[in-house]
């Protein structure tokens, strides 16, 4: 289910890229799709996906007011979102990973309220809006777990809100170890073994911290067993310390 903006000729039911991928079989089909839907019904919804060329690393899916007109799910890679300030600063506002949802910003004013670029090679599946709504009219289920994914992505501001509310580096930065790590085993991915994609600086941008700060705090982890480090490659070694350093109680 890979997809860009772009409208695709070939046939509907598979990725240009892989031809062996379609909704019905795809690795993330257990959380971009409602559990319930038939197969019939799985066709119907691949019929609307748009599907075209991967995105590269820094090239946009939208830009911060553009029309809005599609949903997307990210099938491989990372995006990050991204506002400009009132100063002509970039601040980041969110990390989105294969199997997540992306573009719901864009649905109560009719333009996107942020960027959004890929931060390394990415598919997505794009799904134009009113065709969603359209199917969802048809199929109740689909319309349902619409809801729940905007419950998800207000969910996931929350925690945004809690995490920046966090009063020491390391409380933020483990946090959001954390969040990956469950985002992950969510994705029945590894939940200790995993690659950052973002650079050291859009990290600091998100958390509201500097690059040295990100930088010494990561490597101070290092040195305590919390973490190991290989340039991007990053490995959980104790969980629970890493909780304990973040003041969570309760699982994300």
């Amino acid at each position: 289910m890979i997809i860009s903006s772009q409208q695709d000729k070939q046939s509907p039911d598979v990725c240009p890229h892989n031809n062996t991928i379609s909704c019905g079989n795809c690795r993330l089909g257990s959380i971009c799709l409602p559990l319930a839907l038939e197969d019939d019904e799985v066709v119907k919804l691949d019929e609307i996906v748009r599907r075209g060329r991967p995105l590269q690393k820094s090239e946009h899916l939208y830009r911060e007011s553009d029309e809005f007109s599609s949903v997307y799910a990210v099938r491989a890679g990372a995006i990050k979102a991204y506002r400009i300030t009132g100063d002509g600063q970039e601040q980041v506002t969110g990390f989105y990973f294969p199997g997540e949802i992306i573009g719901m910003d864009g649905i109560a004013k009719g333009k996107y309220a942020c960027s959004a670029k890929a931060l390394e090679t990415s598919a997505v599946c794009e799904i134009p809006f009113h065709r969603l709504e359209e199917l969802s009219s048809l199929v109740p289920s689909m319309q349902r777990h619409f809801f729940q994914l905007m419950s998800q992505e207000i969910t996931t501001d929350q925690q945004l809100i809690t995490l920046l509310s966090k009063n020491s580096a390391e409380e933020r930065i483990a946090s959001l170890l954390i969040s990956i790590s469950a985002r992950n085993a969510r994705r029945k991915l590894s939940e200790t073994h995993f690659r950052l994609p973002m650079s050291r600086t859009d990290i600091g941008n998100f958390l509201g911290l500097t690059v040295e700060t990100v930088s010494r705090v990561i490597s101070r982890f290092n040195k305590q067993g919390l973490i190991s480090v290989d340039s991007k490659e990053v490995v959980l070694l104790d969980l629970d310390g890493l909780k304990e350093t973040a003041n969570i109680k309760t699982e994300y």
